[in-house]
């Protein structure tokens, strides 16, 4: 079986890795950068093995509804979950706007710390997909950038900032 394509984003911030973990986190922090351009409301965050974050992001009429569920969490460190995109009751289903997008993937964020600065990487691979599924992953994984990169623009001023302290 040949390796399946990951998506990969690593970036470093001005801040301790505690600020970090936080945007990752904190509810309010999380809302205040996930899903750039939208309104972002959290509906539930449960940072822990078998926790769940469910999310819904709103523009205009429109909605997309995601649920994420916790597989390990190293406090501080690592954060593992299966990403879904999901109907309003939470309820794993094809991606509206991409049918053959793949309907879990196995996404990840490790922190580590070097002098005050910390350096987040963030994979997202598909997970148990179907053949369509990761074709469309891997076509679409050159312009994923765009939005993770406005997402981390914004969380980068949170945790550079006197905001991100507890």
């Amino acid at each position: 079986m040949s390796e399946l394509p990951t998506y990969v984003l690593e970036r470093e911030f001005d801040a301790p890795r505690h600020r970090v973990w936080k945007a990752w986190t904190d509810k309010d922090m999380l809302s205040h950068w996930y899903g750039p351009g939208v309104e972002t409301v959290i509906h539930r965050l449960d940072v822990r093995p078998g926790g769940q974050w469910l999310v819904e992001m709103r523009w205009g009429e429109s909605a997309n509804f995601q649920r994420s569920d916790y597989t390990d969490v190293v406090d501080g460190e690592r954060l593992c979950w299966l990403q879904s995109v999901t109907d309003e009751n939470w309820n794993v289903t094809a991606n509206p706007m991409m049918p053959d997008w793949p309907r879990v993937l196995a996404s990840s964020v490790i922190l580590t710390e070097d002098d005050g600065k910390t350096t987040m990487q963030f994979t997202w691979v598909p997970h148990e997909a179907s053949e369509a599924e990761i074709a469309c992953f891997a076509q679409a994984a050159g312009g994923m950038d765009k939005g993770w990169q406005a997402g981390m623009n914004l969380m980068k001023e949170l945790v550079e900032s006197s905001s991100g302290d507890e």
